[in-house]
């Protein structure tokens, strides 16, 4: 019998955890409930989170074990860090997990917000960027853009 108060799974969450499976695995890694659990914390938030966020999120999970598997799933690429210069790291889901965007950092008080760029000047961007990468000799994967500044609660303080 079905639990009522447990929703099945979707498609989306089953296609991310059959990711992550398949990314631990090429690593050697098992995909233990601890690590599905982040995974799951990380896919409920609308934006990147520190460890204390995590924890505060999912308090079943110790932040000795989240942060040792934070670097798994970092190493693994399931997990994009996120410096803020900030006294914590922020945390999210790899691009593979979540669409393309970047990120507007506060430098003072730390706080990262989700810029999506239109599609037109995403291929600027990329059409600008492999140039600089041809002309180095360079392969690039992927880019990433993190604009770092003052958010708009913190100007008004300085």
């Amino acid at each position: 019998m079905e639990n009522p108060t447990t929703s099945p799974p979707d498609e989306k969450s089953l296609d991310r955890h059959a990711f992550v499976l398949k990314r631990l695995s090429n690593k050697n890694h098992r995909y233990t409930t601890g690590r599905h659990r982040l995974v799951d914390a990380l896919a409920g938030s609308d934006k990147p989170l520190t460890l204390p966020d995590i924890v505060a999120i999912a308090p079943d999970l110790a932040a000795s074990s989240v942060y040792r598997n934070l670097e798994v799933l970092e190493q693994c690429g399931v997990v994009k860090r996120i410096a803020s210069g900030r006294d914590h790291a922020h945390f999210e889901l790899a691009e593979p997990l979540l669409s393309h965007h970047h990120h507007l950092v506060c430098t003072e008080c730390g706080a990262i917000e989700d810029v999506r760029l239109d599609d037109e000047v995403e291929e600027l961007l990329d059409q600008r960027l492999n140039l600089v990468a041809a002309r180095a000799s360079f392969k690039p994967l992927h880019h990433s853009l993190d604009l770092h500044g003052h958010c708009a609660n913190c100007e008004g303080l300085l």
